[in-house]
């Protein structure tokens, strides 16, 4: 285990991780909160892409002891508008808004920029906030193509800043000590692991040319992807299924669960990635497959697989998202949520450990508000104090990668040969492709 778990581990066993409404940890009150070492300097956040996902990324750094949203961002004036309406019982005063996040970056008394935008915009938004001397929260896929992903760790190096990714799951306590238990050997040597997703998600139809509306930058929308004419089938959800600006389920969801896998298994890059699948159960606008299966292999230490079923939602195990790490002396089997169970040779439950909180991985917007907490807390300790982060960007642009490279073989039909020190594509040009993507003009991201 590294030292970011170990003081994780060492900071929940004082009871730290259990949480009530609002983020703020159950024995402690908002002032006694702020007597901890750091807590009571004030981080002033920056929020962009509002209308979903960062809503509620939004109201819960609001909710923290010591941090203030002081300003949210977003082409739709829609989206502004909800959240300034979500925020007016949270703080006593009221952000600034702005459509554009690039003038926040401006502010200087802003700290961090935490980024809820489409895949497209990740990595450029998070570069652009390192360079303006800000920290960020970014929201996974940590990229949109691997070459972005090398960028940002470059980055994150080059300007000293913390960079805190949203795969949250690595600070909820009962998944931290499952991981634990496999990581120290409790089910033997692991070789295999398996995750997956499923859901049932509706036909997005075909799309029709329409005026844009009135609320919406559709030109910063788009910011550095290729322009294409606004259709209405593609803002605020739709996106993810387009190339242009998604990365599929495997990226959307995916990535939670692969991380999980390589985490509890210590597995940094494949040898080999192989990937099928398609859409399938509807003929409409949708790029990206709807079924999918992917295979990672480690040379001779370990094969992952993860399983996508975006159209059809019966469970896996039971869970409709999750993880099992099959070892020779039992197994570990992790829900979407914070809870697990370990079972011995046999396939018999030896142990069971239930969430304590309410937990839905299909909610869209705030699927684990109150476990979330832990992680944003974590952000800000790192801002405060230096503390190591549960979710280095290293380790996001690493989880992000595997789903990528998935997609890459998916999309050229090829089993790729990748570097287990890089994770890059050996010996593939076609696939080598993919590793970038074409910029609109005058919107290519940089270091």
């Amino acid at each position: 285990m590294n030292t970011t778990r170990r003081n994780f581990i060492k900071t929940t066993s004082t009871g730290a991780a259990a949480l009530a409404l609002g983020g703020i940890l159950p024995q402690f009150s908002a002032a006694s909160y702020a007597q901890i070492a750091g807590a009571n300097k004030r981080v002033r956040v920056a929020v962009a892409g509002v209308n979903s996902r960062g809503r509620a990324l939004a109201a819960n750094f609001a909710n923290q002891p010591g941090c203030e949203v002081a300003c949210i961002c977003d082409v739709d004036g829609r989206a502004i508008e909800k959240c300034l309406k979500s925020l007016a019982s949270r703080t006593d005063k009221t952000p600034a808004a702005q459509r554009d996040f690039r003038r926040a970056l401006e502010d200087k008394d802003i700290d961090a920029l935490v980024i809820a935008t489409p895949d497209h915009w990740h990595t450029p938004a998070a570069l652009l906030a390192l360079q303006a001397g800000k920290h960020v929260y970014l929201e996974k896929p940590v990229s949109h193509n691997p070459l972005e992903g090398e960028m940002l760790v470059e980055a994150s190096k080059k300007y000293g800043k913390v960079v805190q990714i949203g795969t949250q799951r690595r600070s909820w306590p009962n998944v931290v000590e499952a991981i634990r238990h496999v990581q120290s050997g409790g089910i033997g040597k692991v070789h295999f692991g398996k995750g997956w997703y499923a859901n049932k998600r509706t036909s997005i139809g075909r799309g029709n040319p329409a005026p844009v509306p009135a609320s919406l930058d559709w030109d910063l929308w788009q910011g550095p992807a290729p322009r294409v004419p606004y259709r209405d089938n593609i803002v605020h959800y739709n996106w993810h299924w387009f190339w242009n600006w998604g990365t599929a389920e495997s990226l959307n969801n995916g990535t939670h669960m692969i991380d999980l896998l390589c985490w509890g298994m210590n597995l940094k890059y494949p040898t080999k990635v192989s990937s099928l699948g398609g859409r399938y159960y509807y003929q409409d606008d949708w790029e990206t497959p709807d079924t999918q299966i992917a295979t990672f292999n480690f040379g001779d230490r370990a094969t992952l697989t993860w399983e996508g079923h975006s159209c059809n939602p019966k469970p896996i195990e039971g869970s409709t998202v999750g993880v099992v790490f099959y070892g020779d002396a039992g197994s570990v089997y992790i829900s979407g949520g914070n809870d697990y169970k370990i079972y011995d040779p046999k396939g018999k439950m030896i142990k069971e450990v239930k969430r304590d909180n309410t937990i839905d991985p299909n909610n869209k917007v705030s699927p684990a508000q109150r476990l979330d907490a832990i992680h944003i807390l974590n952000f800000l300790d790192g801002i405060r104090n230096g503390a190591p982060l549960n979710m280095s960007v290293e380790e996001g642009h690493q989880c992000t990668l595997l789903m990528q490279l998935a997609n890459i073989s998916l999309r050229t039909g090829a089993t790729l040969a990748t570097d287990p020190a890089t994770g890059r594509i050996l010996g593939n040009p076609e696939a080598q492709r993919y590793w970038t993507r074409e910029y609109e003009r005058g919107w290519e991201p940089k270091v």
